[in-house]
């Protein structure tokens, strides 16, 4: 846009059409190189299959082609990698376009999606349902009530007459979330430590260890209906970055746009939740990786987000099922490398400032 408004005359059309055409250029070496990535992860691991071998296999379901594979390297890439490395990926994309709206709608570069209190209330609607039902569908249902319960009483408890000041949608969302860790907590302290405790206690570090076509869809549905809102929203989430005087005067209703915003975000992070857990970090860390290579304009930044979140994701978790004989939970390994990278931004974000350094 800077490109078209700053060309002059018979220039201007061959500038904007350049400027168009290195865009698409950097997009789709972005998607190639996400699908390089997950075709590496669906190949690699503790039974590894040649990335050309893992290639053929997922085309052999489209187009006809004469098996030259193992049976077992077939299961391997289809039922067992194929559902887990997908269920990261998109997961990944929803964490990262979360929290890169949730950043510009509070113009506050710390905040994630566990500051509005969906992660807490996901995790203690999957928590109970592993206690009392015990079954996948039981969970991820739960899961999703839970998340969208807590967005409804930060929204209550957030609410003064008819507005919803920011100050107080934070401290709300920060109550609601300790109220429902603590609910957490006393579901794993009434749980069968021999049974539904060990199940509870690894589900809430985060896993895609027992992803499922199943489980894959009910994510593909969230997180496709809950990103695909937010960036319907990209203009006036760009606007409401700038405040709340500078949106309502050019006559977009700030509480309507921001808790529609918020409502998808809960929509989005409550499926995650619900198929893989509490994966903390990944929607507080990407976006600022994501600013730095677009900008700040949310029309660029919310898929930049997306893309690399799934990337980053899909690779974390790899590294989750093949560093140690046994695998680690992948939200431990996120916040493990989230952390060091989060001080730096924090120490960057001191000395620069927000608009500047983000």
């Amino acid at each position: 846009m800077s490109a078209c408004s700053a060309a002059r005359h018979g220039s201007a059309s061959t500038t904007c059409k350049l400027g168009r055409f290195g865009r698409g250029v950097r997009w789709s070496l972005a998607v190639a190189a996400l699908a390089m990535i997950i075709v590496i992860a669906i190949g690699h691991g503790r039974y590894s299959v040649p990335i050309g071998e893992a290639i053929a296999i997922l085309l052999s379901k489209l187009v006809p082609i004469e098996p030259t594979w193992s049976r077992s390297a077939e299961s391997v890439v289809t039922l067992v990698r194929l559902p887990r490395v997908l269920s990261a990926a998109l997961a990944g994309a929803a964490l990262g376009a979360t929290g890169c709206v949730l950043q510009g709608i509070f113009r506050n570069p710390l905040v994630g999606p566990q500051m509005v209190g969906v992660t807490a209330g996901a995790s203690f609607g999957g928590a109970l349902a592993i206690l009392v039902f015990g079954s996948a569908l039981a969970t991820v249902g739960l899961a999703f009530i839970g998340g969208l319960a807590a967005i409804v009483l930060v929204y209550f408890v957030s609410r003064i007459d008819t507005r919803t000041p920011i100050f107080m949608l934070i401290l709300a969302g920060v109550v609601v979330s300790a109220g429902f860790s603590a609910l957490v907590s006393l579901v794993k302290y009434v749980a069968d430590p021999n049974n539904s405790l060990p199940a509870i206690v690894y589900w809430l570090m985060g896993s895609f260890a027992i992803a499922t076509y199943q489980k894959l869809g009910i994510l593909t549905i969230s997180t496709v209906i809950g990103t695909g809102l937010l960036f319907s929203l990209w203009f006036r989430i760009n606007v409401l970055s700038l405040g709340e005087e500078e949106t309502a005067s050019m006559g977009i209703a700030v509480e309507r746009t921001r808790w529609l915003a918020l409502g998808a975000v809960a929509f989005a992070v409550a499926g995650v939740v619900a198929v893989a857990g509490a994966v903390g970090w990944v929607g507080l860390v990407v976006p600022h990786i994501a600013r730095t290579i677009v900008g700040p304009n949310h029309r660029e930044l919310i898929p930049a987000s997306a893309l690399i979140g799934a990337g980053y994701l899909v690779a974390v978790d790899t590294l989750s099922r093949t560093l140690t004989p046994v695998e680690i939970p992948v939200g431990i390994l996120t916040a493990l490398i989230g952390a060091p990278v989060f001080i730096v931004i924090l120490r960057r974000l001191g000395t620069k400032g927000w608009g500047r350094g983000g």
